[in-house]
């Protein structure tokens, strides 16, 4: 899990705020840090790890997990689903605006993001965390100007975790698609989860984007239509009929 940069506002939120990452401080203008041991910094004599994005992340097992997802739905049963699809948007919210100036400080670029190629801005956006444990992704940008797109998450770490319980189970992802995507276009987006690692398929597909696009595919998949009958039906444009 990681904490995304704030300012500090507290004393022990300051102190750690001093933690620095040794090897961006030693190569400042360095930007090949992909791997574990480049992109973290392991300040063992203070118990914290920071990013090279001067992030505090905490390191958790799958117990924390299951834990985070029994309880809710102890507590509030078939809404706790909504709840983690809702931390998952407020995070992707407050990430893109993160995102956007740490991509125009970190590469030095002087225009502004919307003036690079959408695949380029992804891959840098994404990265860190397949890094931090996430997974890796995959998105299809085709169906974008029909006003969806889907996005593939594989190794998801709920859905690995939970394993085959035959539903959707990754719905803090489906926030952050949809938070992070709301936030960078500027438009409110939202996000589904249409097959899933824990269904028993080998990935985790998510559907990307306009309101009357989501509701056309929740309806399909409520009567039992599968990915790619709703692939295939939002391409057709069945969604406006």
């Amino acid at each position: 899990m990681v904490f995304m940069p704030t300012e500090p506002t507290s004393k022990l939120e300051r102190a750690l705020k001093k933690t620095e990452h040794l090897l961006k401080k030693k190569y400042p203008k360095r930007h090949e840090h992909y791997i574990l041991e480049d992109f973290f910094c392991f300040h063992q004599d203070r118990g914290s790890i920071i990013d090279w994005n001067e992030a505090r992340n905490i390191l958790v097992t799958e117990d924390f997990i299951i834990g985070l997802i029994e309880g809710l739905e102890q507590e509030v049963g078939s809404a706790s689903s909504v709840i983690m699809y809702n931390i998952g948007k407020s995070w992707g919210i407050k990430d893109a605006a993160f995102f956007k100036n740490w991509f125009e400080k970190e590469y030095e670029y002087e225009k502004g993001i919307n003036h690079y190629p959408l695949p380029y801005v992804l891959e840098a956006w994404w990265w860190p965390f397949t890094t931090q444990g996430w997974g890796n992704w995959e998105v299809d940008l085709s169906d974008q100007k029909n006003g969806f797109m889907f996005i593939n998450i594989f190794d998801s770490a709920v859905a690995r975790t939970l394993g085959d319980v035959g539903k959707p189970v990754c719905h803090i992802y489906a926030g952050l698609f949809a938070g992070f995507f709301s936030g960078l276009v500027q438009k409110q987006l939202n996000c589904i989860e249409i097959h899933c690692y824990a269904m028993g398929e080998t990935y985790c597909k998510f559907l990307l984007g306009k309101k009357d696009r989501l509701d056309a595919a929740t309806f399909w998949m409520n009567e039992g239509a599968t990915a790619k009958d709703i692939e295939k039906r939002l391409q057709g444009g069945d969604y406006l009929k």
